[in-house]
């Protein structure tokens, strides 16, 4: 799926573990593209499918842009670069070693995944040539056909974490950072978003002061990995600031309730006892957000659309809570 957004922006579904859930954003200057985050090898396809809709080739890629190198947003990223002969890797400096060498970034995903499920999800990671990583430190600005990009620093949900500023279509490419927010909860042309706290570098205030950032620059739209461009910043920032509060509350109301032993468990791995308290409460605030936003959808579809997240959130925050983030 191709839709275009205006200004050059185009949104390909990636076709990563169900429809409009994970999304690359293609930036199209005068028949130059980067791409904005990759999805997985699977989704390598679909962006060649992309562009010849446009009328484009892979030497028309200048750039590829990662948010941040979790899997959803990177794990296609090898493979893609192997096939664009004239695209350099532009990643936040500490992700780009990952990218050089996966190893280690492939074994935190089996780790919280599982080995079986991982492969299945991603395959092989393709490693990335030294000589076309780029590192974008705060600040750190690209062209693509005289179109200026800059990288922002964005913890909060990763370390590794940077937005792409668009100054030209007013737009910041957020990968996860700005929350997600799925288009069958849209009600016409309002969007919603939860925030994302996956493991294992949830990290409440910097993410309240990243969103912050996002929402100062007066962007006309965010647009999020999971699933494309959102406006109403404002709005949308807001709700963001009370639900990530509301997941520190739970994770603390967690730890609260069954001791210190599940709140710093021995080596820092989390309890299951805390998982599933974390994982109830998780369920529970997106059903409260469902009523306090009118979304029409019922508890077995909201169960549908979230049962991932509801997993990785609890998880991050069970991270956080460990002091592993």
């Amino acid at each position: 799926m191709l839709s275009e957004f205006g200004d050059g922006i185009h949104v390909v579904d990636s076709g990563f573990f169900r429809p409009r859930l994970d999304a690359i954003h293609l930036i199209v200057e005068r028949g130059r593209v980067a791409i904005v985050d990759t999805g997985v090898n699977d989704s390598v396809p679909r962006v060649f499918e992309a562009l010849a809709g446009l009328g484009l080739g892979p030497e028309s890629v200048d750039w590829v842009v990662l948010t941040h190198v979790h899997l959803d947003h990177a794990g296609g990223a090898g493979l893609l670069m192997s096939r664009l002969p004239a695209a350099r890797l532009l990643v936040h400096p500490r992700g780009a070693r990952h990218m050089i060498d996966p190893a280690r970034l492939m074994a935190g995903t089996v780790a919280v995944y599982g080995a079986e499920a991982a492969r299945q999800m991603y395959g092989e990671i393709v490693p990335v040539p030294a000589e076309r990583v780029v590192e974008a430190p705060d600040g750190f600005a690209i062209e693509l056909a005289g179109r200026r990009l800059e990288a922002i620093d964005t913890p909060g949900h990763a370390k590794h974490h940077l937005c792409l500023v668009d100054r030209k279509a007013g737009i910041v490419f957020a990968g996860d950072t700005f929350g997600l927010s799925y288009r069958e909860l849209d009600q016409g042309d309002r969007q919603f978003v939860v925030p994302s706290t996956t493991p294992v570098q949830f990290d409440p205030p910097a993410l309240h002061a990243s969103i912050d950032r996002i929402a100062a620059l007066q962007p006309r739209a965010v647009a999020l990995t999971h699933f494309g461009p959102v406006g109403d910043v404002p709005r949308l920032a807001a709700d963001l600031h009370r639900q990530i509060d509301a997941m520190v509350a739970l994770g603390r109301d967690c730890a609260a309730r069954l001791g210190d032993a599940a709140a710093a468990p021995a080596h820092g791995v989390p309890t299951e006892a805390l998982r599933e308290c974390l994982r109830d409460g998780m369920r529970e605030l997106i059903f409260t957000e469902a009523r306090r936003q009118g979304w029409t959808a019922d508890e077995a579809e909201l169960q549908r659309i979230f049962t991932l997240d509801i997993g990785l959130n609890a998880d991050g925050l069970a991270a956080w809570l460990s002091g592993q983030g």
